[in-house]
């Protein structure tokens, strides 16, 4: 199995690559044409929602600096 990348674009987008689905609340899947990499609108301002269409731009700012999360809860 492919792993799948999910990149935090800064000042953008949600970057999915590999082999992946995406599907809707009710389990739906998005017909992505044999595509293996799409972007996913994270600012709210997208057309074309869940995918990314370049409406961010000038809208979002969030610089992507990976970190470390806490240890989960138990």
């Amino acid at each position: 199995m492919t792993k799948v990348k999910l990149t935090v674009n800064s000042n953008g987008s949600l970057r999915v690559e590999g082999d992946f689905e995406i599907v809707d609340a009710t389990g739906k899947a998005y017909g992505l044409a044999g595509r293996e990499v799409v972007s996913l609108c994270r600012c709210g301002q997208s057309k074309n929602k869940p995918f990314c269409d370049g409406s961010h731009k000038g809208y979002l700012e969030h610089e992507s600096v990976a970190f470390d999360l806490p240890p989960k809860k138990s």
